[in-house]
């Protein structure tokens, strides 16, 4: 099962609904369910996504691999990716991350419009939470 919070899924969907036609792809990072508000129900350990990093459109080799370099690899557990013109699938292109998420028009949080695969193109059972990081300071 993979998770990841709602907050997360509408931030994501946002970024493919407003760069529409083009894509978006971006690294996705975990906090463990423990961390979080509103996560009672899941075991302490259990990872969820909850974070995202802003895209780079601007970078040549990010358009062309779809890796951003500028993201330190341990940072990001998962990509996020949109097929604006796609299918609901992973992509030769998209399979650099142990866990895919992949977004098609119209840009829904359903299992038509969003869904979660694994580094072979498998779909993966998702769960979306009502939970959230708790709140952080830039001074922190």
């Amino acid at each position: 099962m993979v998770y990841v919070t709602r907050a997360l899924v509408d931030v994501l969907l946002d970024l493919a609904s407003d760069a529409d036609p083009d894509d978006v792809t971006t690294g996705v990072s975990i906090t463990v369910a423990d961390e979080l508000e509103g996560a009672d129900g899941l075991d302490p350990e259990t990872p969820v996504f909850t974070d995202f990093f802003l895209p780079d459109p601007g970078n040549p080799v990010n358009a062309v691999f779809g890796v951003d370099l500028s993201t330190p690899v341990r940072q990001a557990q998962g990509r996020f990716v949109s097929h604006p013109v796609g299918e609901l699938e992973v992509s030769r292109r998209d399979d650099l991350a142990e866990i895919v998420f992949v977004a098609v028009p119209p840009w829904q949080a359903d299992e038509r419009s969003f869904a979660a695969f694994d580094r072979s193109g498998e779909r993966q059972p998702l769960e979306i939470v009502d939970a959230a990081p708790p709140d952080q300071s830039l001074t922190d």
